[in-house]
């Protein structure tokens, strides 16, 4: 277990490991700690509101706790395009922990009736604004990490058995076998993958629910993922399968299949947890890009892709700031950390390193 301790020891693996680790206790608790339902909490002449302040002393002064005022959009200015925003600091909102609200579920992980935070009165407390349909941006972040944060992992569950086989069955039997994979492999990879997304992406039947489309998504991405992997496997498996406990094994009957995935696949695992981590950044950016563009997650369901498609609009980029910056931040965090674990993995597992 050198290698555990080695990679405990760097501190950057180390950050990545706890912001993945926070955001998917987040996101799996998303009907706990997502303070309104994303989809169905729709606030009525709410939309594009700010960040609400929260308050802690009444208009007389006096200390009354955390709370926070109604709030509505009133007229926009039409020469600088603010809106004028209406309180009503009659009716002041205690924040509480442990509220009770509406239960809602986007992929079938844990709904709750309770949530973490909220108020007690008709102010609603929107930590990160409002979008344009009147809806907390805080909520649709949480439940948005359910699709960005999990098609990776699905990706890579998907993907890499397909190029560990491949790639083991293309080294260890060689020959023409060999040639012919290699060259439909080779053939895979010159293909653009962001074209064939787009193209394959936009064909998919309408009607679909998002927990559909998520997962034909993830498996168009991870049919055209494996083709590296399995070039990378075959190299591999070419030197390990010479090697004296591969012969034994021959020797003594086992069918080629059997030492593959027995005998020859596991000595490359070393790579393929590295890889690993490194690959799942590639299916949240590609599952983005699809959701920006429109054919990923649609809406009312969130995804922080199609929550970043709201930078397309210029007014809302300028005057809204917070609907931008938060999805892009989330994503931007969580490829730098599976980056982070990833070369903390290398490091750690390199052989050189172990003693």
């Amino acid at each position: 277990m050198n290698w555990w301790h080695t990679f405990k020891q760097n501190p950057l693996s180390r950050l990545g490991a706890s912001i993945l680790i926070l955001f998917y206790i987040l996101v799996i608790g998303a009907g706990f700690f997502a303070p309104y339902d994303p989809i169905n909490d729709i606030q009525r002449e709410g939309s594009l509101l700010p960040p609400t302040p929260i308050h802690w002393h009444d208009e007389a002064g006096e200390f009354i706790g955390p709370h926070v005022y109604p709030v509505q959009q009133g007229a926009t200015d039409l020469e600088t395009g603010k809106r004028e925003l209406i309180v009503d600091r009659s009716q002041p909102s205690p924040i509480r922990l442990f509220v009770s609200g509406s239960s809602y579920r986007l992929l079938g992980l844990i709904p709750a009736n309770i949530h973490l935070f909220g108020t007690v009165g008709p102010g609603q407390l929107n930590l990160l604004g409002t979008d344009e349909q009147g809806r907390d941006q805080l909520s649709r972040l949480i439940f948005g990490g359910q699709v960005s944060l999990f098609i990776g992992l699905v990706g890579i569950c998907i993907s890499f058995p397909i190029g560990m086989l491949v790639g083991g069955i293309s080294g260890y039997v060689g020959g023409a076998v060999d040639t012919v994979i290699m060259r439909l492999t080779e053939v895979l990879m010159t293909i653009p993958g962001l074209y064939l997304l787009i193209a394959l992406a936009a064909i998919l039947p309408s009607g679909l629910s998002s927990a559909q489309r998520f997962l034909l998504i993830v498996t168009i991405i991870s049919f055209i993922s494996w083709a590296g992997l399995a070039r990378v496997i075959r190299g591999q498996v070419l030197s390990i399968k010479e090697q004296e406990f591969v012969q034994a094994a021959r020797a003594m009957g086992a069918k080629p299949l059997y030492i593959i995935v027995r005998h020859v696949l596991p000595q490359t695992a070393t790579y393929l947890i590295i890889s690993a981590t490194l690959s799942i950044p590639g299916f949240i950016v590609a599952e983005s890009v699809l959701s920006l563009i429109g054919l990923g997650i649609q809406q009312p369901d969130p995804s922080w892709g199609n929550l970043l498609a709201n930078g397309t609009n210029a007014s809302i980029l300028v005057f809204q700031p917070w609907l931008i910056w938060p999805p892009a931040l989330l994503v931007v965090l969580t490829v730098l950390s599976f980056n982070l674990i990833g070369d903390g993995l290398r490091d750690a597992l390199d052989p050189r390193s172990l003693r």
